[in-house]
């Protein structure tokens, strides 16, 4: 076995141009309770960012909406300037009004607003990826998609994604921009997503699995039984799991403790046998 933080499990061109290693970290849950207001304990998940680029990760995900805001701000306070080649990807798209209050807003002036305040937050001078949350059914699609081009164009983000969405919604965003990432739920015991990883890996467009440690169902147990064959934990076996599904796979298992990021990371070290792999496929 390699040593993890050498390995992070290869590499990813987003774009086609924007090289990160696979294993990533979600900053989602370096926020308070339920992804709500400033974390427990502030100094632990200011450590937790910090330490994530030495153990070699170079792209962190996160959004407006993590906190709010507090997330972002975070990780601009911790990681700027940022270390060349360390990429931040936000979203925007999903407002909160408590902890477990989302709504869709997908108003174009809205998302350029939004935009421009999490380069703000995140003291960058362009996005490298910007990814709209969620698409809002309440204004056309195609109208969140052409400001999308815009931002584009604008040079205000460099490239574009899209979360929970179908290949068909995929498809009508590319008539708009490069779709250069999808970010849906996806597991061993969560595989709703199977044709739109299927439909990325054909084109080139990078899977952001979010809940990657989820071991839902009877995937559950076979988790766990395999991990004690390997001697990790379910969680690292969920990870590796993923790693070996595709190459285009970008796992970004998130924490706020610095022992669990660790953890984490070793997971891209545990190359699974093709049997255990397809027992939990």
């Amino acid at each position: 076995m390699t040593t993890p933080n050498a390995a992070l499990s290869g590499t990813f061109a987003i774009g086609g141009d924007l090289v990160v290693n696979r294993l990533g970290f979600g900053a989602m849950r370096i926020t308070g309770k339920g992804i709500w207001g400033e974390p427990a304990d502030p100094a632990e998940a200011k450590r937790t960012l910090a330490r994530a680029p030495e153990l070699g990760i170079n792209f962190i995900d996160t959004a407006d909406s993590y906190g709010p805001e507090v997330s972002e701000r975070l990780i601009g306070e911790v990681l700027s300037p940022y270390k060349a080649g360390l990429v931040v990807a936000t979203k925007a798209g999903l407002t909160r009004t408590g902890p477990n209050a989302w709504h869709q807003v997908g108003r174009p002036e809205y998302l350029e607003q939004e935009v421009h305040m999490s380069m703000r937050r995140l003291k960058l001078e362009r996005i490298d990826l910007w990814q709209l949350h969620r698409i809002d059914s309440k204004v056309p699609a195609n109208e969140q998609f052409d400001a999308i081009a815009r931002f584009l164009k604008a040079g205000l983000i460099r490239h574009a994604g899209l979360s929970e969405v179908s290949v068909e919604d995929i498809k009508a965003a590319q008539k708009y921009f490069p779709v250069a990432t999808v970010q849906n739920r996806y597991n061993p015991g969560a595989r709703g997503s199977d044709a739109v990883l299927d439909y990325c890996e054909q084109n080139g467009i990078g899977f952001i699995p979010w809940a990657p440690l989820g071991g839902e169902g009877g995937a559950g147990d076979k988790v766990q039984a395999i991990a004690r064959k390997y001697g990790a934990t379910p969680s690292q076996i969920s990870l590796a799991w993923a790693l070996k599904r595709s190459p285009v796979m970008l796992p970004i298992p998130g924490t706020g403790k610095v022992k669990h990021l660790e953890e984490n990371v070793a997971a891209a070290a545990i190359e699974l046998s093709d049997e255990d792999f397809n027992t939990l496929s």
